[in-house]
């Protein structure tokens, strides 16, 4: 998966995510459409414009969906990465 970064820079699994910092961390590993952007959205909302948020989600829909809506807000999907047990993470700055 590629996304665009809030300069339109493309960003996939890049290696340095690893240690990519995050002010507010997000797990919706349990939570299914359309519920995984409404929290991740409200988590954006309490957030200041800047701010990174980690989230951490499960599934196809999702891992499809959030990023997707997020940019399309003006927030940006700064990475992706898969992690273990079918557990993806994104982040993302508040615009």
């Amino acid at each position: 998966m590629t996304f665009g970064d809030e300069k339109g820079r493309s960003v996939v699994n890049h290696p340095g995510l690893q240690e990519q910092s995050h002010d507010v961390a997000l797990d919706i590993t349990t939570e299914t459409c359309p519920m995984t952007f409404v929290r991740t959205r409200l988590a954006l909302d309490r957030m200041s414009s800047g701010q990174v948020l980690l989230v951490r989600m499960k599934g196809e829909e999702p891992r499809r969906n959030v990023p997707r809506t997020a940019a399309e807000q003006g927030h940006g999907v700064l990475g992706v990465r898969e992690g273990e047990g079918g557990v993806t993470e994104v982040w993302l700055r508040r615009k």
